[in-house]
């Protein structure tokens, strides 16, 4: 029994800590995810120096319990270039992610699983693992839980404010930085709308990539606008074009 209890005491250290690490965090925030939708975008790519044009789609849906989002985009000359899947459960935390697929052209397939039942995050494509303690996300369901914090705390989404998660990629998750930069004007398929912009800052001592996230209280904080910047200067950008609620 001495042993047993002294075991149990480590694993909650262990937990704690995990808990605790600024690396790896861990927020429980209010969530109201919003309602279930087909979006369509409207895409500008520049890849290896060409720039092409073409159109993005994303089904979002949520209730009972679950989500799931299927995005692809297409563009001119290359036809399907990525495809992506997030599906998971609605928790306490908000979007609560099973699995993450993904396949980019002339890429292989991975998969991304957060395994509840033994609470650690795996990958198709590394031996790498982390702990899984509660609100993590992977690149897609990223977005979309912070639709769903915005819904439920509009007030706190004001320029300066920062929202930290821990998100999971291709072979490793790292932490993730959203930070309230303004209030924007996009132009939609729909006319103009307001929007909130969200920028997350590539890590200080790796360059990587950029996110800005432009999200419209008016349109239920759906994603108005998607832009992904590489270091090199490639980037994907999207717009919306039309919303179908279902």
């Amino acid at each position: 029994m001495k042993k047993i209890a002294t075991l149990s005491a480590a694993l909650l250290l262990a937990f704690a800590a995990h808990a605790a690490d600024p690396d790896h965090p861990s927020v429980k925030r209010p969530t109201n995810p919003p309602p279930s939708a087909d979006l369509s975008y409207n895409l500008k790519v520049k890849q290896s120096g060409l720039s092409l044009g073409g159109v993005a789609t994303v089904q979002w849906r949520a209730g009972d319990g679950k989500y799931s989002i299927n995005a692809e985009s297409r563009a001119a000359i290359f036809g399907k270039v990525v495809e992506n899947q997030s599906e998971g459960l609605l928790d306490d935390f908000g979007l609560a992610p099973l699995t993450f697929h993904e396949k980019r052209i002339r890429k292989d397939p991975y998969t991304t699983s957060f395994k509840r039942d033994t609470k650690t995050i795996a990958f198709t494509e590394s031996d790498t693992t982390y702990p899984l303690i509660g609100g993590e996300q992977d690149r897609l369901s990223a977005q979309w839980q912070l639709a769903a914090i915005a819904r439920a705390t509009p007030d706190k989404f004001k320029p300066g404010s920062e929202w930290n998660m821990f998100v999971a990629g291709r072979r490793d998750a790292e932490p993730w930085s959203f930070k309230v930069t303004g209030i924007e004007t996009i132009q939609t398929g729909a006319g103009e709308v307001s929007a909130v912009h969200l920028v997350k800052e590539p890590p200080a001592k790796s360059p990587g990539q950029q996110v800005d996230l432009w999200l419209a209280p008016s349109m239920d904080w759906y994603p108005v606008r998607v832009r992904f910047n590489d270091p090199d200067g490639d980037f994907v950008d999207q717009v919306l074009d039309k919303v179908v609620k279902k």
